[in-house]
């Protein structure tokens, strides 16, 4: 099989065909022809060229026959998942979990580290180190493995791979441009093609191709800093590929924009954490006695708090970390109203490590939804927590790979 662009944003023709046959083998296989045909609605000469291709690549292989309902018993088709292997990287909000994966979107290697709380270009560090790992332990996968996608917080740059990324100084948030492209420094490290996406947007794509192919009109909410965005089947990624940001920022008037339903405002910049951390420490500070109870609860102290002991407290039953929780939820909850106006998705997925917070948060997130939504745009409208979890962007992020492998024959 021969090497893959994949910077290729767009399919043709024939390429979208490619990835649909494929996909129906993922999903469906062992399948006939005639199942294909059946499907997409093509006659089954065509469907066989195209077969022939696959099988010649030895991406499809042909299996026992089928039940034959009467005449010449069909042969079936399968997916050969080892005719190709990619890495993926994902960053989320509590940790880095680097993945291999084969073309059935099977693990085959699952590597993690706590999210490093540095600079960008320590972060880039982690990313190349998660997977010289995975490279360690995949020695028999290497000569097969197609590329290396990787999904990361910030606007990425389609045309070398560089990082505009969001740092805090003082109270304030900047964008900081990422002087070293993290695309380059992968296929230059790894001599492998390098896929840089941003993780709302991979573990959107990674939902939808491997639990949720029945829908085509998806949001992903990472932590409700930002969005992934399906339309009609297809990533939704903007002229410059920076859609999916929820929030709107100006730091030199940042003070005065404000509201009382949600602090912060719904369409001001959240910290990734959605405001819980610093919430709960006002209400510990003020709050004595029920202090020792959280902290008892989730098994720290002050210093050590994070989002993992609020999640832990609240399935206790904690009053304080159910309160952080559920004025969170709203929040959460005002913001997707709004992109579900906007949008008309069929589907909400709530990922980037608050799949962690409990049955509580999402039907507070629903009820809220509903309250500040029209009638019309809830009326079919689901609202699940990702069922990837903590490998959706790392898994959304080898897909993409994987689906220029599919394409490209």
């Amino acid at each position: 099989m021969q090497p893959f662009d994949l910077q290729k944003e767009t399919f043709s023709e024939k390429e979208k065909r490619n990835i649909e046959i494929l996909g129906i083998l993922r999903r469906r296989g062992p399948v006939s022809r005639s199942d294909i045909s059946q499907e997409l609605g093509i006659n089954v000469v065509s469907i066989s060229n195209y077969i022939d291709d696959f099988i010649k690549c030895n991406l499809v292989y042909e299996k026992e026959l089928d039940v034959s309902e009467g005449g010449r018993r069909p042969v079936l088709l399968d997916l050969n998942p080892k005719a190709g292997y990619a890495i993926g990287v994902g960053l989320n909000l509590m940790n880095m979990v680097g993945l291999l994966i084969d073309l059935d979107g099977n693990i085959i290697t699952k590597t993690q580290i706590a999210r490093p709380q540095a600079s960008v270009k320590e972060v880039s560090e982690c990313l190349l180190e998660i997977v010289r790992e995975i490279l360690r332990r995949s020695k028999g996968y290497v000569e097969n493995i197609k590329g290396i996608g990787v999904g990361v917080a910030g606007l990425i740059n389609k045309k070398d791979g560089s990082i505009h990324w969001p740092q805090k100084m003082d109270h304030y948030y900047t964008y900081a441009s990422v002087d070293l492209p993290l695309k380059g420094l992968m296929e230059k490290e790894f001599n492998l093609p390098a896929l840089i996406e941003n993780d709302a947007t991979s573990a959107c794509f990674g939902e939808q191709w491997l639990s949720l192919e029945d829908y085509k009109n998806v949001i992903y909410m990472f932590s409700g800093v930002g969005c992934g965005i399906m339309i009609n089947g297809e990533l939704y990624r903007g002229s410059d590929g920076y859609a999916g940001e929820t929030s709107i920022y100006n730091y030199k008037e940042q003070d005065l924009f404000d509201c009382e339903t949600g602090s912060p405002c719904f369409i001001k910049r959240w910290d990734m954490d959605m405001g819980m951390i610093n919430e709960l420490k006002s209400l510990l500070l003020k709050e004595k006695t029920k202090a020792a109870e959280f902290f008892k609860a989730a098994s720290t102290d002050m210093e050590g708090l994070d989002l993992k002991h609020i999640f832990t407290a609240s399935r206790l039953k904690n009053e304080l970390a159910l309160k952080v929780l559920d004025r969170a939820a709203k929040r959460l909850g005002i913001k997707i109203a709004y992109l579900v106006n906007l949008l008309n998705p069929q589907i909400v997925v709530i990922g980037g490590g608050f799949e962690e917070s409990g049955e509580e948060f999402l039907n507070k997130v629903r009820s809220t939804v509903s309250a500040w939504s029209f009638r019309e745009v809830t009326s079919g409208l689901k609202i699940v927590y990702s069922q990837l979890r903590e490998n959706a962007v790392a898994m959304g992020a080898a897909s993409l790979v994987l689906e220029k492998v599919f394409a490209q024959l």
